[in-house]
């Protein structure tokens, strides 16, 4: 062997001969048994695995709940129904107050009947106001004579005027309005007679009728189902005629009634529901007679369901025990929730509207 060979020979017994076979070290020798005990093919050390693709959750996530969204600012009542949350029960989640006119008629409630410890159950009032709060009062800017103040505080009079005329517990047991009626202009000489006329007669007409403008029951008849009427509606004012500040109220009524004899527990509940459009003139006493804090009556219309359909007698008669004598067709059809539509005051100034139409609900 020449000395060159040799060289080459120690110097490759150095650092190894090109494409010599390698020995694996003991932590190679280890991880290769390890990987030969696992069932199916062993990855190669230089093998590439992509990770799965991520499931965009995130994005079906947001846009479900971009369109519940949608879907509970155009139908409120009917997504509420689809969760359950709007049973009719006591515990259902209440609405905002009527800042403007409805498009619709309330969803459709769960087919549940009226109890005395749940007097409105299955109705759209369960989810309503009590008393006065369901009244809604805009707020006061200066309007025809009067300045902002003097608006807020016939506005303020005018609700009084329907609390005291569809709320108070004496007058909702037959006694006279006093407090109403001492808020009207003892000048209209018109409304006036109506008043002396409609509570006083023993047989009023549909011109006559004091429930026209007062809630009263007979207490021999029925009796409310506990302290709470439901209620729902607005007030809205203008100018009006010389310069008069004018206040429209539109406010529904719930009356959950049983008859007075029966205190049982399984005693019969039903809902007299009552629709009032009362438009009130509180005029410049510089241009009309009147008194302080007293106004005008425009006009006064009514609608009203399971409140009788006999001859007007000045109290509500719920028809208990059977169904009240209604007339048949759909044509004669309303559904006392819907406020979406006006009452038909097209007979005058005063109206009882739909008051013998069957209704829909209750």
């Amino acid at each position: 062997m020449s000395e060159e060979e040799w060289e080459r020979f120690l110097r490759e017994s150095v650092t190894g001969a090109a494409g010599a076979p390698v020995e694996p070290s003991a932590r190679a020798r280890e991880v290769e048994r390890r990987l030969r005990e696992r069932s199916g093919q062993p990855e190669g050390r230089r093998t590439y695995s992509p990770a799965r693709p991520r499931r965009r959750t995130g994005w079906y996530v947001t846009g479900l709940v971009a369109v519940v969204a949608l879907l509970v600012g155009l139908f409120p009542q009917q997504v509420v129904g689809w969760f359950g949350g709007n049973d009719g029960g006591q515990d259902g989640a209440p609405l905002a107050a009527e800042s403007e006119s409805p498009r619709e008629a309330p969803g459709a409630e769960r087919d549940l009947p009226p109890t005395l410890a749940e007097p409105f159950r299955g109705s759209p009032a369960a989810r309503w106001a009590d008393g006065a709060a369901g009244i809604t009062v805009p707020p006061a800017k200066a309007t025809g004579w009067m300045d902002a103040a003097q608006v807020e505080r016939a506005l303020r009079q005018s609700r009084d005027f329907l609390v005291a005329a569809g709320l108070n517990s004496r007058v909702l047991h037959g006694e006279r309005p006093t407090k109403a009626i001492a808020l009207l202009n003892p000048h209209q000489k018109d409304v006036q007679e109506y008043l002396r006329t409609a509570l006083s007669s023993t047989a009023p007409t549909d011109k006559t009728d004091p429930l026209l403008l007062f809630s009263r029951f007979r207490p021999e008849q029925s009796r409310l189902v506990g302290d709470v009427v439901k209620t729902r509606g607005r007030l809205t004012y203008g100018e009006g005629k010389q310069g008069a500040v004018e206040v429209t109220a539109d406010v529904t009524f719930v009356y959950p009634v049983t008859p007075a004899g029966d205190g049982g527990r399984n005693a019969e509940v039903v809902r007299t529901i009552v629709r009032r459009e009362v438009v009130m003139s509180w005029d410049d006493p510089a241009k009309v007679i009147t008194e302080p804090g007293t106004m005008s009556l425009v006009s006064y219309a009514l609608d009203m369901t399971n409140g009788g359909c006999s001859a007007p007698t000045g109290y509500f008669v719920p028809p208990f025990g059977t169904a009240d004598e209604q007339p048949d067709g759909e044509a004669h059809q309303v559904d006392p929730y819907d406020r979406s539509k006006r009452i038909d005051t097209s007979n005058g100034t005063t109206a009882t509207g739909n008051s013998c139409a069957t209704a829909t609900r209750s």
